[in-house]
């Protein structure tokens, strides 16, 4: 689906939380993105694959506080877990690989990254990746025009060049997947601290739920709640390292680099889409 249809989603979904109290009925929130009752119905079932009404049902408090319960003893396990059920669609299985200090400090010297920009569910983003993983999955607003400037900021080194057609193949790994063991491995540059968040957040299964405490406590910083989600407002590699998988105790969403909006229809598609399997 293109960029279009994710902004009336977007938007309708924006409208549908604000009033959630007042239970806006189909025909209020199709006239509030200008489409029939009819063609808004089709549209965000397409998308969603379930009602808008039942998706309003994922993005609750209530919902969120027994998905964070659910969730938080795979954070207490040890190993590198990963997004590790590759037999179902939609469970990613992901591998980090971190770049040396050295590396760090070289600026992506003798890397080469290729990039281009797609349409996902959830808007146009980003894929850059080098030789030896995915480097960028970013989600693009008006703010960022200028990819190319963006990847020179991040790798100032690094010989940067736009193929579309090379990473189309990985966009499609991950947006439109299929059952497979064959894993995506991110390429990332950050502090020791960051690649530990980074990698607790692997942890994390499809349509699951964490705190900035519990993950604190995953890697054995019970005080660095703050600086957690610190870490996750650097993330380089967008939804594959599920930064929008963390919210607060209380079941409030947080904060999120790429907007809040953006985070409510990632949380509330990956509950849908999980609900739909389980079925």
């Amino acid at each position: 689906m293109g960029g279009e249809t994710y902004q009336l989603i977007a938007k309708a979904i924006a409208f549908m939380s604000e009033n959630y109290l007042h239970q806006p009925d189909l025909a209020t929130v199709a006239e509030h993105v200008n489409l029939s009752e009819y063609h808004f119905q089709r549209l965000f079932t397409r998308w969603a694959g379930i009602s808008p009404k039942r998706f309003l049902q994922y993005l609750t408090v209530e919902y969120a506080k027994a998905k964070i319960a659910e969730t938080k003893s795979l954070l207490n396990l040890t190993g590198d877990v990963g997004l590790s059920s590759p037999g179902r669609l939609h469970d990613l299985f992901v591998t980090l690989e971190a770049m040396s200090p050295g590396e760090f400090k070289a600026g992506g010297i003798g890397l080469r990254i290729i990039y281009g920009v797609h349409e996902s569910p959830f808007g146009e983003c980003l894929i850059a990746m080098t030789s030896r993983g995915i480097c960028n999955l970013r989600f693009l607003d008006r703010t960022c025009n200028d990819v190319e400037q963006f990847l020179h900021s991040e790798w100032s080194k690094a010989e940067i060049v736009q193929d579309r057609q090379a990473t189309k193949e990985i966009c499609d790994r991950i947006f439109a997947p299929i059952a497979t063991k064959q894993p995506l491995i991110v390429f990332v540059k950050g502090t020791n601290f960051q690649i530990q968040v980074w990698r607790a957040l692997l942890k994390v299964p499809f349509a699951g739920l964490a705190t900035y405490q519990s993950l604190a406590e995953a890697i054995g910083r019970p005080t660095a709640a703050r600086a957690v989600g610190n870490a996750l407002g650097n993330n380089p590699v967008g939804y594959l390292i599920p930064c929008h998988r963390v919210i607060r105790e209380t079941g409030e969403l947080g904060g999120f680099c790429w907007g809040l909006e953006r985070k409510k229809v990632l949380l509330g598609w990956e509950a849908s889409q999980n609900q739909q399997l389980r079925s």
